[in-house]
């Protein structure tokens, strides 16, 4: 199997596409301005105790406050609190944590109001988003991921993963890391370190404690509560981190700041991979040149069809998510109908692996299939999910079929839901429920382009359009576009994009930036 990842730089977002043999399995899409806030440090106050929930919440800059449990706050919690007193109170010269003392162990069976005060200052590190009404989950156990180590302050243990099954490697880092480590510091040994020489686990332990230094620095130096004193990287490159394999392919991106980021933490990571990080210059927008356009739009919404006619049903709720698999309009099965119900089962089980991933659903997910009334057919249904969900990097624990035909499978929810609204609003009429002559529709941008040559004066430009009409005004010997060309100057580009519907079309300077050309602010 091989991977490749698009990364999509708009002006306005950041869209991120992993496909599997050509074949999309994730997508993650954000904001340009927003952040991703899982694995970001702050030094914030506790706001309220409740008893009752054995928790508490904290004030860390978000509309809700976050969540922080008892359980949590980290056996270590009370050598945290003492260091973190001690560094405060001195804002010249920084406490080093080598001479930090251990202080008792928290018991699993305490009570947080024994533990902490409202006021308190406590440094915390976010591990799940804001989702819906919740505010954000957080931990008192710091932990800074590498590509093959974990760091975590206050601990002395090494760990090794249990995916790494020889016991003599298993050995080998231990020992290994065990040598390297400062003291008042664990380590958490991931399984891509398997095999991996002693420099390499060297120079990304020495950019971890970096890492730690700095933020206990800004902690030193904090003035106004509650206060970021380390920010998780990049999206993208916070997705590489945990993704990347030997497998992949190529890295295509067609922004050159962020093909320069890519390209040096690759470069950091695994120098001999380095080649695959390319950037994208092509014409066409490059999820459709990649075919991945096309895959989100047929992926999401509620119905989604996989193979002869059958389709899932998704709908989510606050508590959980809940799928109907059904078989449509495909033709019956010469063997008969367990064997169609089966054929329809496997092949939804193919699907909602994937859309797990896709959509990034968490919680409990209830999947309501075809029944059947062989027990060795829903035995073969079960082995067949869990195999497929093998590659799921999320936690997630699945159960065989109940008697009613239910599975139900718990995920590891980490953000909200990826939901992406693959209906489209006409974009002439924008909802009003009429709309021009479509026969006019190339007058109408004959005119936006005089608008901006002739009024803005804006000689270079490209337009996007539906990929059908940019055929259409391509077609010919003497095209429309030739015609535009000889009126207008040899700037004016046509670009078909796949995103767009039938009559819209988006105009973009030389520089990528849109121009907004719409009916409603059109100069006269």
């Amino acid at each position: 199997m091989t991977s490749e990842v698009i990364v999509d730089v708009q002006p306005k977002e950041i869209s991120i596409a992993l496909l599997e043999d050509k074949r999309l399995v994730e997508f993650q899409k954000e904001g340009r301005t927003a952040s991703f806030a899982v694995g970001n440090i702050y030094l914030a106050k506790i706001k309220k105790i409740m008893p009752g929930l054995n928790a508490c919440f904290v004030n860390v800059g978000y509309e809700r406050d976050a969540f922080l449990h008892y359980l949590d706050l980290s056996p270590n919690f009370n050598s945290y609190a003492k260091y973190l007193k001690q560094v405060c109170s001195d804002k010249k010269k920084l406490y080093p944590i080598s001479k930090a003392t251990h202080q008792p162990e928290l018991p699993k069976d305490g009570s947080v109001q024994n533990v902490i005060k409202s006021g308190q200052e406590v440094l915390v590190q976010i591990v799940k988003e804001p989702i819906s009404t919740k505010g954000p989950r957080l931990t008192c156990e710091i932990s800074f991921p590498g590509r093959y180590l974990v760091l975590i302050p206050f601990q002395d243990k090494v760990s090794v993963s249990t995916k790494i099954k020889s016991s003599a490697e298993r050995a080998r880092l231990k020992q290994l890391i065990q040598s390297i480590k400062p003291q008042n510091f664990g380590v958490i040994v991931r399984t891509v370190a398997e095999g991996k020489r002693v420099a390499e686990l060297d120079n990304e332990l020495k950019a971890l404690l970096k890492r730690w230094d700095d933020t206990i620095t800004k902690v030193q130096k904090a003035n106004q509560l509650p206060a970021l004193v380390y920010e998780e990287t990049s999206r993208t490159v916070a997705m590489l981190r945990d993704l990347f394999n030997p497998s992949y392919e190529n890295i295509y991106i067609n922004d050159t700041d962020i093909f320069n980021e890519v390209k040096n933490y690759v470069s950091l990571i695994a120098p001999e991979s380095v080649k695959v990080v390319k950037q994208y210059t092509g014409k066409l927008p490059i999820f459709d040149n990649f075919d991945v356009t096309k895959q989100i739009k047929s992926s999401f919404g509620r119905t989604v069809s996989y193979k002869h006619g059958a389709y899932l049903i998704i709908e989510h709720t606050e508590a959980l998510h809940v799928v109907d698999v059904n078989s449509g309009n495909r033709s019956k099965s010469a063997d008969g109908q367990e064997a169609n119900a089966l054929d329809v089962n496997l092949g939804a089980a193919d699907e909602l692996a994937r859309q797990l991933r896709l959509r990034d659903m968490g919680g409990i997910i209830v999947v309501d299939f075809i029944d059947m009334n062989l027990a060795e057919d829903r035995q073969k249904l079960y082995e067949r999910m869990c195999e497929n969900m093998k590659h799921d990097r999320a936690r997630h624990n699945i159960l065989p079929l109940s008697k009613f035909g239910l599975m139900q499978i718990t995920r590891q929810r980490v953000r909200p839901v990826m939901d992406v609204n693959v209906e489209e609003v006409c974009p002439t009429c924008l909802g009003k429920g009429s709309v021009k002559s479509s026969f006019l529709f190339t007058e109408v941008l004959e005119r936006k382009i005089h608008t901006l040559v002739e009024n803005l004066k804006i000689k270079k430009f490209s337009l996007h359009v539906h990929p059908y009409v940019a055929a259409y005004i391509n077609q010919g010997v003497f095209s429309l576009k030739r015609k535009w060309q000889m009126k207008y100057g040899l700037g004016v580009k046509i670009i078909p994009s796949q995103k767009l519907a039938f009559l819209q079309y988006e105009f973009f300077d030389q520089h990528g930036q849109e121009i907004d050309m719409k009916e409603e602010i059109e100069l006269n």
